[in-house]
């Protein structure tokens, strides 16, 4: 496929935001709208895996497996060194069971012993388990007619949604996966196939959907108010479909680090609050300003990231590669 620079340049920003949420929010301050880069990462999926499987027809049984290769090995590394780190001592507020950690590996919901919240061992690691949940049902709907595909997606995560609403579920896996964040995953899904259509607004109506997400997002964080994905779930679709609109109209710029940063957004997603961790420690004893350490906190959060995409995720997603090709080829007989 094409590179689409517009998402690109999203995921990267979205990246950011949430590292700088991180980095904030562990020094003592606050950037609560970074958390939003999650809603614009689950709506970003929604589009490139409805546009991939148009453009590319893949079995259910092989788009499972190319996204378990692409998701899982960097997600379970860095699981792992944050379990080692808790066995000696690094992480003296985490809490591990058998269960937990089952869980985290498989992607499976479940309470954290350390504070009771539904999250994986590695915390960021709880989109990973929508992610999974939105690709096993995409996987089920590659099985219908092409016709069907996107109207049924759409229905069985709004049956999911009003289940939620109407049995209020008590235990990890229904209230995660009847939340109405999964919805984001289906309206990405849908922006992917109005694409595909040619059906998205100009550029200028694409540039004032921007800037009015944009300007969503900023009301939220200056004037201090509540949001969940009700709110900041139309502002991440508006934004994803104004920057696909202004792309479309070739009015988008090609930005080289912007890009390189959006291909490696998910190690940056994954590592970067083990380096805010030491980051934030180091500082504990010292008068550095809050603001100077979520500072430094981003930049070292960003830059292990980069290093985890050079240095693991992409050798890895290379050798699994290999290994697929290897297998997929013909004998010489």
């Amino acid at each position: 496929m094409k590179t689409l620079y517009g998402i690109q340049y999203l995921r990267a920003l979205a990246a950011l935001a949430v590292v700088l949420f991180h980095a904030t929010e562990r020094s003592g301050g606050h950037f609560r709208i970074g958390a939003a880069g999650v809603d614009v990462f689950f709506v970003i999926s929604g589009f490139i895996m409805w546009t991939m499987s148009e453009r590319r027809p893949v079995t259910p049984l092989r788009f499972v497996l190319d996204r378990l290769q692409r998701i899982a090995p960097s997600y379970w590394i860095v699981t792992a060194i944050m379990i080692g780190g808790a066995a000696v001592g690094l992480f003296p507020n985490m809490k591990l069971t058998a269960g937990h950690i089952l869980g985290s590996l498989l992607f499976i919901p479940v309470r954290s012993p350390s504070n009771g919240e539904i999250w994986p061992v590695l915390v960021q690691g709880w989109t990973l388990n929508f992610e999974m949940f939105f690709y096993v049902i995409f996987a089920a709907c590659l099985l219908l007619p092409r016709r069907l595909r996107l109207g049924s997606l759409i229905a069985v995560f709004a049956a999911f949604v009003v289940a939620g609403a109407l049995i209020h579920p008590q235990s990890p896996l229904p209230i995660t996966y009847t939340r109405p964040i999964i919805l984001e995953f289906a309206a990405g899904a849908v922006l992917g196939q109005l694409w595909l259509k040619g059906n998205i607004p100009g550029p200028g109506l694409g540039l004032a959907l921007v800037v009015a997400a944009i300007a969503g997002f900023a009301a939220i964080e200056i004037l201090g108010l509540d949001f969940d994905e009700l709110t900041c779930g139309p502002l991440a679709i508006a934004l994803v479909l104004g920057m696909v609109s202004i792309e479309r109209g070739g009015r988008l710029p090609q930005i080289a680090p912007l890009t390189y940063l959006g291909n490696g957004s998910y190690s940056i997603y994954l590592w970067h609050t083990l380096a805010i961790s030491v980051i934030v420690k180091l500082a504990a004893s010292t008068p550095i300003p809050s603001d100077v350490v979520a500072f430094l906190g981003m930049i070292s959060g960003t830059l292990l990231g980069i290093f985890a995409y050079e240095l693991v995720e992409k050798p890895l997603r290379n050798l699994l590669r290999n290994v697929s090709w290897r297998r997929a080829r013909p004998s010489p007989a």
